[in-house]
């Protein structure tokens, strides 16, 4: 388990201030930001290669910025995707001119705020790309790779990217070397044992010792498939035959090999496997280029270890043995060097805490969205506030439950990254001076920022969508409520890229919506809790769903019987929210 910590809600941000005073050598902090960027800053004229995710997988991501691989590093919450803004700003902090080129795993959260700031800084001018990973081929089949997670393979194409700009060459050529390796890479994993997160008593799913998952993910994400536990050598032939089988039409028999350990498995046992693949490989005409053993992209203390192979040519094996300088990946010019079976070897959260980089964004929409409000919009914006501060007491109170629903197909995060990102929504509210729009703008930039992930976005999303809707001049009514969440469902469906029946949030809020807007223009208290109670029996509905986007996606059969836990918070926080707006209605 994770043992080492002080507030658990702030063990990211301590790490990430631990990693750069470490690190000074090779990285500094972008400022009012969780990223990190090369300490010599940018080169003029060269492409940004900015990589990201989570924290929990070190030396991904932070620890691979420097010469020769990214120019920055935005880092989210534990298994969470960092936020909109956080992304934005690392774009800005690396860009010269040149373009950037964002990369990172194929998760709803990452691809929905990464894709957001990618846009952002599009509109600014800034040539912005990106380049999704989807090696794992436990998390769907061939012909439908673009849906697939990216693991271990993440360092691939980072390696391939970051050669490729560290050459000088225009973005169109780094965004397609990098969508080149992509391709050709894939990864199988294994796991023996469950992650912790820091603060928590039992890990995300436990195994039982006479049995392994095959197929995980890297987000405390069990395997799709129990099976009977393998010996190193059975282990490695079940691994090796597996990303074989999927060998790109056209391969010369080169492969850069990655045997990649979860957090827990020593390095010592990595090599036991590693005396199996190699033969296995050779045996099957495979040219080993320049192999990796040891740890790349973890999973916190996850026991567990997976197999990435990327199918060379000429031009990627030059990328691949090109040297590279960073805090956890040094390497010299390797430039023909293959080892063969034989050959030698040469030496080689419980609450959320805010401080005020959880605010700096939500601080200019405040400054935006404020303007002449009347005593009866105060009024109204100050019952905002109070449905906003119910809204996090009751997620506060269900933060573990929530977690364990989502721990059942997913990270377990839902609950801490919800606490998280309602607690900065409060926080940026609270300005006296706001109208009703107002809080709820500001409540959204803070949480989008501040949760991170995919529920931040959505959550951001929505608020901004309500508060556009309700305007500052008259007490918003049922009506335009239900106008504003018209609209918030709208842009989460566009954002998440989720319908009705996926098993999310939306199986909720959709219910919730269209009880609220067939009341028409009755008084919004009653009107209110009664499509409350419509959305907690639609979330409890979604035990009988299989999920077909996001996380949870490759670990479907699992979930089904479980309630979604994106369903259930929001079923949450509108019953919470009933609370405040028909105080009497529960007596009725």
């Amino acid at each position: 388990m994770t043992r080492l910590f002080n507030d658990p809600a702030a063990f990211k941000d301590d790490m990430v201030e631990g990693f750069v005073a470490a690190y000074g050598r090779y990285v500094r902090r972008v400022p009012d930001c969780s990223g990190v960027m090369r300490a010599s800053g940018p080169v003029p004229g060269k492409v940004g290669v900015i990589v990201g995710g989570g924290s929990g997988h070190y030396p991904a991501f932070c620890g691979l910025v420097g010469t020769g691989l990214a120019d920055g590093a935005v880092i989210g919450d534990i298994f969470t995707s960092p936020s909109t803004e956080q992304a934005y700003r690392v774009g800005k902090a690396v860009d010269t001119g040149a373009g950037v080129l964002f990369s990172f795993g194929n998760y709803a959260g990452d691809v929905i705020n990464f894709g957001l700031a990618e846009s952002r800084l599009r509109d600014e001018g800034v040539d912005s790309r990106t380049v999704l990973v989807t090696d794992d081929i436990a998390s769907a089949p061939p012909g439908a790779e673009s849906k697939r997670r990216g693991i271990a393979g993440d360092f691939v194409v980072f390696k391939a990217a970051g050669a490729a700009a560290e050459q000088g060459l225009p973005i169109d050529e780094v965004e397609r070397l990098a969508r080149k390796a992509n391709d050709r890479t894939r990864t199988l994993g294994a796991a023996f044992a469950g992650c912790t997160f820091p603060g928590a008593a039992d890990p995300l799913f436990t195994v039982d010792p006479a049995e392994m998952e095959l197929g995980l993910g890297i987000h405390g994400e069990p395997g799709v498939r129990t099976v009977e536990r393998l010996s190193a050598a059975e282990l490695a032939a079940a691994l090796t035959d597996a990303v074989l089988a999927e060998r790109p039409e056209g391969a010369d028999g080169r492969a850069a090999v990655i045997l990649n350990g979860l957090g827990a498995t020593k390095y010592e046992e990595l090599f036991v496997v590693w005396k199996d693949v190699l033969p296995r490989l050779s045996a099957a005409g495979i040219e080993v280029v320049t192999p990796e053993v040891g740890e790349l992209v973890t999973s916190l203390d996850m026991a567990g270890c997976s197999l990435t192979l990327c199918w060379l040519d000429d031009e990627l094996a030059a990328l691949w043995n090109a040297p590279a300088d960073t805090p956890a990946f040094r390497r010299g010019d390797l430039s023909g060097w293959v080892v063969t079976h034989g050959g030698e070897t040469p030496a080689m959260e419980d609450t959320a805490v805010l401080d005020k980089e959880d605010v700096a964004f939500a601080a200019g929409v405040i400054a935006e969205t404020a303007g002449p409000v009347n005593e009866e919009a105060l009024r109204s914006a100050a019952t905002v506030r109070a449905c906003l501060a119910a809204m996090l007491a009751a997620v506060a109170g269900a933060e573990r439950s929530l977690g364990e629903l989502d721990a059942i197909a997913g990270d377990g995060d839902h609950g801490r990254g919800m606490v998280r990102g309602l607690r900065a929504a409060c926080r940026s509210a609270d300005d006296p001076a706001l109208g009703p729009a107002g809080v709820l703008r500001a409540a959204g930039a803070a949480w989008a920022d501040a949760g991170g992930g995919t529920s931040g976005a959505l959550w951001g999303a929505l608020l901004r969508a309500v508060g556009d809707a309700i305007g500052d001049e008259e007490p918003p009514d049922t009506a335009t409520v239900a106008v504003g969440l018209v609209s918030g469902v709208a842009a989460i469906e566009s954002l998440g890229g989720a319908e009705r029946g996926d098993k999310t949030l939306l199986d909720a809020l959709i219910p919730f919506q269209k009880a609220l807007s067939g009341a028409g223009n009755a008084p919004i208290g009653p009107a209110w809790r009664a499509a409350a109670d419509v959305a907690v029996a639609a979330a409890e509905a979604t035990r009988d769903l299989v999920p077909k986007v996001g996380r949870a996606r490759p670990l479907a059969e699992r979930s089904v019987g479980t309630p979604d836990p994106g369903a259930v918070s929001l079923a949450l926080c509108v019953r919470a929210v009933a609370g405040v707006l028909d105080p009497e209605g529960g007596a009725r």
